[in-house]
């Protein structure tokens, strides 16, 4: 039987240009995908009242370490090289499987919660293989769409992030793949998450890209973030490697060079900017125009809620605050008026949907709410007084809102958020979260 949801009345922004914005107008789900949307449409289906809503795609985080879940916030202060020793030397080695599901579980939730419908869990915490199965189970029981990114282990900072010379073990990849990932398709799809050139010896790198390539998954790696990576030259020495591709996303890129941006743009690759991190952690400031110039399209992540918020809301106005601070400041400093490229709260909106799709490798199934795409939906109140009264509605989303206005969530044309709550068991990944908190703090105190 033909399973029919009707989102009624809500102020619809599309993101589709060729559907647009319908101040009041219905989106119908059928069977998990978008049927169509109209400003009115009748059909015999559950009707969700959408008056006093605006009903945008759901977002897209391109990059969250999610196993860090459990020790969120222990590192409020920390900088980039704080992170590396506090969390990659200390926490990560005492990570048991059960650890990362439970952080997993409520990692994803706590996405669901604040209307990101499709997550890139970049899980560098695969210590033993029983660590990435638990890491899809808890992703799979959650509803989430995700790109699980099959990462290294982090069991000693001298052994993988120093010129190492341990690859991401391909018999584990292949295994995962084949478990997990026969298809495509699925609301779960696989990646490989890599360190690249500067971290690995060349031998390492080479090794993990024809790996991705030859199972056919995309690869995401950090590059350029901080002064060190920046140092390394790492898009420049993938492209000496030949290593290049329009199936590699690039994160952060804050102190890429400029032939290494047309490398990046060039090759078809792609780009994720996480801004809260980079410009509290010393990364460098958020390449978003950067990026644009060079005719990408970047996409906003989260990165590590040991030290950020995990809501996109806060990545779009680290993001837009940034930017229009550093070019005001140029302008200024060089006594010239702003230009009228600056960035707008309606692209923001669109960064963080479409433009995090397309770099999710998903854009053909989600980031708009376009008829033939599956339903990722979600729905913002509008009346509550932090929004109230709304002149303009991509930018009441984008600069306004928060997770607190989240009221519904659709995923794959279920309902994970109805009326402001999870339909999940919020209390048992609350739980299960807070006692891997507890192990992880008392092996540290052991050690």
């Amino acid at each position: 039987m033909s399973s029919r949801i009707l989102l009624r009345a809500g102020h619809v922004l599309s993101l589709d240009p060729d559907i647009g914005d319908l101040p009041r107008g219905d989106v119908l789900i059928e069977d998990g995908r978008i049927a169509a949307v109209r400003p009115e449409i009748s059909a015999d289906a559950e009707v969700l009242d959408m008056t006093g809503r605006i009903v945008i795609p759901g977002f897209v985080d391109t990059h969250r370490h999610t196993w860090e879940a459990s020790i969120r916030g222990v590192a409020p202060d920390a900088t980039l090289d704080d992170y590396f020793v506090d969390i990659l030397d200390t926490f990560a080695p005492l990570y048991t499987p059960e650890d990362v599901y439970a952080a997993n579980l409520a990692g994803a939730l706590e996405c669901l919660n604040a209307g990101i419908t499709t997550l890139v869990d970049w899980s560098h915490i695969n210590n033993t293989p029983a660590h990435p199965d638990a890491a899809i189970q808890a992703l799979t029981e959650s509803g989430i769409r995700a790109q699980y990114a099959y990462g290294s282990a982090n069991t000693s900072l001298a052994d993988y992030w120093f010129e190492s010379k341990i690859a991401i073990p391909g018999d584990d990849v292949r295994r995962i793949r084949t478990e997990y990932f026969a298809s495509d398709t699925g609301l779960l799809t696989l990646a490989l998450a890599t360190r690249g050139p500067g971290f690995c010896v060349n031998d390492v790198v080479t090794a993990e890209w024809a790996l991705a390539r030859d199972l056919g998954i995309p690869i995401t790696v950090h590059v350029a973030m901080g002064r060190l990576a920046g140092r390394f030259g790492m898009v420049k020495q993938l492209h000496d490697l030949g290593l290049l591709g329009p199936d590699t996303t690039y994160i952060h890129c804050c102190y890429l060079h400029e032939d290494e941006w047309r490398m990046v743009a060039d090759s078809g690759g792609t780009v994720s900017i996480a801004p809260q991190v980079e410009t509290q952690m010393g990364h460098g400031w958020p390449p978003v125009m950067k990026a644009i110039e060079h005719g990408l399209r970047p996409s906003l992540s989260i990165d590590v809620v040991t030290t950020v918020p995990g809501d996109m809301f806060t990545q779009i106005r680290a993001a837009f605050g940034a930017e229009r601070a550093r070019l005001n400041a140029d302008c200024w400093q060089a006594n010239m008026p702003v230009p009228n490229t600056m960035l707008t709260a309606r692209q923001m909106l669109e960064i963080a949907t479409r433009n995090g799709a397309h770099v999710a490798g998903l854009e053909d199934r989600t980031g708009s709410l376009t008829p033939g795409k599956r339903a990722d939906v979600v729905a913002i109140d509008a009346t509550a007084l932090n929004v109230a009264p709304v002149h303009d509605p991509a930018a009441a989303v984008t600069l306004s809102a928060d997770v607190s206005n989240v009221d519904t969530v659709i995923v794959d044309g279920v309902i994970r958020k109805r009326d402001g709550r999870l339909t999940a068991d919020v209390a048992r990944a609350r739980r299960l979260v807070q006692e891997s908190r507890d192990r992880l703090l008392a092996a540290k105190a052991a050690r």
